[in-house]
């Protein structure tokens, strides 16, 4: 049976309108539809059994049924969501574009938070989940696009946790110290949402480290590079630049209606320069800085006053936000400002147009302009800057784009400025104008190749085959783990094996970890498992553990089984004394390690030093995620820089920088007990670095059962996800002792 392939965003991709009597619908425009557009346009029709999209129409029931009978479906299916209208207004204009909108771009001012915003954002992202849940198969595809649906990915994935699930952001991710400003709850549900997905993809490395960085801080989750491990699943994050269809753009400087439109405007600018922008009307396009650079640049430059043209095409948006109409009240008030103190009669130094152009006319204007003036204070890729190089058949023309934009992570051969300062903007646009034929054409040409080079269904291919590779890796990952099947197959090669060994780790393997190591005291279910387990004779069972000898004495002194203290380096046999193999001299470079981690404390807020008898360790498992992980980093380097001529090793454990005698593992402890006894059944479970060398020794033992609490590649065959799931296996075998002596 075929997948079915959703796409879904705020709004489908058309446009009801009003006609005298009737309604009828046009194809909505935005970087969005015509991107997904252009890649669906391009796919095999029996790719998918069917290509549905998801999203808001942009009117009533009603409505809707009148016009829906008109529709062309050929290319995808319309699954119309309806909104109450308070409820989207709250949804879209309320928590969409007056929080999330300018926090994410950098704009914290103007960010609105409203509880009622929130609540409605919640509910119509819910409606948005009942809508795709009823038509949905558990092997179907979803793929999710922007701000609007930021919670959508994980109320599916409760429902569908086998659902193969993409999520694309088309605005910038925040740094933490700009997403830490919204409402801690509102944090979780964003974050917790997103990571509902299999893969989530961003314009640029920056959002994707942004994004990591708050997963980290926020949730406490661990990442290993563009891998973070959430509810027993691997989720991806990466960078897609998002790109256009090179082809559309470049083939159309040909096309005769493009033609015409270009000739009517290289023979209105006459001899004069025409330079060109064109964008959305919205705070973070940098509007005014843009018309004071060109006025800055009209004043210190005279000699271009009435031979320049500067052709403004702003496209209505949202005009029911405040900051969007006042936004519209200064730009048309500055515009005429500036033509009144500049301009003539006869000359205007800004022609300025409100309203959407066609394909043709913009198309037109990209060819005919000799400068294209993209300058936004902050922009998740800009598609406009893409489309004029694409357009520029001739390889003529100038880019001047903001250093702001995604987009100029990749043209970097355009002039590249900083938005916010009007002097290197009016600098830029001299040099710009001025610039020689062969210099344009090398710009051009380098950034032509880039854009043909990643196009808009590259940028798709790219995602989908990503997401098809983190579900195989998931996949793989899954059959790691100890399921149900695995517990009991331990079960029964427990059961009918004479001699075994159990090698227990204790924090983090045992037991959860705590914010003290000292708080870390075992249940006392667990201390009556361990005490069955060891009450068999047929059962050896160790706990080795980093812990010191009177921490493990305390807890299970009185308990039948063997204890093993700080890694190997001390040992209490039942029945017996504290032991050590070695004289271990740790007092000089005991002394030196602690004066290097003292250091840490401060840098680290929330670290400590834990001192045993044989080694010395720096935990920071209270420490803020980001800041503790970069502190441990930095002393783990120090550590081996300071202590090399000491016999010394320096683990990086979980949350804990170790330092301990050369002579000490739980390799060399696990080697002496198998040389002492045959085993036909060996149980171990570790969780971190210090464990690996007990694991590689029983690696190559097919009666080992190795069990790693964790997610991390290791020595050990399995994983497990929790300490919880290893006592429940703990558990199970002792259940099977009790009911032989009962």
């Amino acid at each position: 049976m075929k997948k079915k392939l959703f796409i879904v965003s705020n709004r489908l991709p058309l446009t009801v309108e009003q006609a005298e009597d009737k309604y009828i619908c046009r194809q909505s425009s935005g970087g969005l539809i015509s991107s997904i557009s252009s890649y669906l346009q391009g796919l095999e029709h029996n790719d998918y059994s069917e290509k549905i999209w998801v999203g808001a129409p942009g009117c009533n029931e009603t409505i809707w049924a009148s016009v829906s009978n008109d529709l062309n479906e050929d290319e995808y299916t319309y699954s119309p969501v309806f909104i109450n209208w308070k409820n989207y207004e709250l949804y879209y204009n309320g928590f969409s574009n007056s929080l999330l909108w300018p926090l994410f771009h950098y704009f914290p001012s103007y960010a609105e938070y409203n509880e009622t915003y929130f609540d409605a954002y919640i509910e119509v992202n819910k409606l948005f989940n009942v809508l795709i849940s009823k038509q949905i198969n558990k092997d179907d595809i979803v793929w999710i696009h922007d701000y609007h649906l930021l919670p959508l990915a994980g109320m599916l994935r409760k429902e569908f946790p086998t659902l193969t699930i993409g999520f694309f952001l088309h605005i910038p991710f925040p740094s933490y110290e700009l997403f830490r400003v919204i409402p801690k709850h509102w944090q979780r549900e964003i974050l917790t949402g997103m990571l509902g997905a299999d893969l989530i993809g961003f314009h640029t490395l920056d959002y994707v480290e942004h994004f990591n960085e708050c997963v980290s801080r926020i949730l406490r989750t661990e990442h290993e590079g563009h891998f973070i491990s959430w509810n027993n699943r691997l989720v991806k994050t990466d960078a897609f630049p998002i790109s256009i269809d090179f082809i559309l753009f470049n083939n159309a400087y040909t096309k005769k209606g493009v033609a015409e439109i270009r000739n009517k405007y290289i023979d209105l600018k006459g001899n004069k320069k025409l330079i060109f922008s064109i964008d959305r009307l919205d705070y973070t396009k940098g509007l005014s800085n843009r018309l004071k650079g060109y006025e800055q640049f009209l004043n210190e430059n005279p000699e271009y006053k009435e031979n320049v043209i500067f052709a403004l095409a702003i496209i209505p948006s949202r005009d029911g936000i405040t900051k969007y109409a006042e936004r519209k009240r200064l730009l048309d008030e500055h515009i005429g400002n500036l033509n009144s103190r500049l301009g003539n009669i006869s000359w205007q130094p800004v022609l300025y147009y409100y309203n959407h152009l066609s394909f043709e006319e913009l198309v037109g204007l990209y060819t005919a302009c000799d400068l294209a003036l993209i300058t936004p204070i902050r922009d998740g890729m800009n598609l406009v800057a893409k489309e004029f190089v694409a357009s520029r058949q001739d390889k003529q023309g100038v880019l001047i784009l903001s250093e702001m934009a995604g987009s100029a992570k990749e043209l970097t051969e355009a002039l590249l400025i900083n938005p916010n300062d009007a002097s290197e903007i009016a600098e830029m646009i001299k040099y710009g104008l001025e610039m020689n034929s062969a210099e344009q054409s090398d710009r051009l040409t380098e950034m032509r190749s880039k854009v043909q080079n990643y196009t808009v269904n590259m940028w798709a291919s790219d995602f989908f085959r990503q997401l098809n590779d983190v579900k195989n890796e998931q996949l793989e990952f899954e059959v790691k783990f100890v399921d149900k099947g695995l517990r009991l197959q331990i079960f029964d090669q427990y059961a009918t094996s004479l001699k075994r060994l159990f090698l227990l780790d204790y924090d983090g393997s045992l037991v959860p970890f705590s914010k003290h190591p000292s708080l870390a005291k075992p249940s006392d279910e667990l201390k009556k498992t361990l005490a069955t387990l060891g009450s068999n004779s047929q059962n050896d069972v160790f706990i080795i553990s980093g812990r010191d000898s009177k921490s493990l004495e305390e807890w299970f002194g009185n308990l039948p089984i063997n204890l093993i203290a700080e890694h190997g380096a001390k040992l209490k046999l039942i029945g017996r004394e504290w032991e050590t193999d070695t004289e271990l001299d740790t007092f000089d470079w005991v002394v030196k390690a602690e004066r290097i981690m003292q250091q840490y404390l401060v840098k680290c807020p929330n670290s400590f030093i834990e001192r045993k008898e044989f080694s010395i360790a720096w935990h920071y498992r209270n420490s803020d995620p980001l800041q503790g992980n970069t502190r441990a980093s930095e002393l783990q380097q120090d550590l081996h820089k300071k202590m090399n001529a000491h016999p010394v090793n320096i683990l990086n454990g979980h949350k804990i920088i170790e330092v301990r005698n050369r002579s000490i593992n739980k390799g060399y402890v696990t080697e002496k007990i198998l040389s002492d006894n045959m085993y036909d059944f060996i149980f171990s479970i570790g969780d971190d670095e210090t464990d690996e060398d007990m694991f590689a020794k029983l690696a190559r033992l097919p009666q080992s059962v190795t069990i790693k609490i964790g997610s991390e590649p290791s020595f050990a065959k399995y994983n497990l996800h929790t300490p919880f799931i290893a006592q429940e296996i703990l558990n199970l075998i002792a259940e099977h002792d009790n009911e032989i002596v009962n």
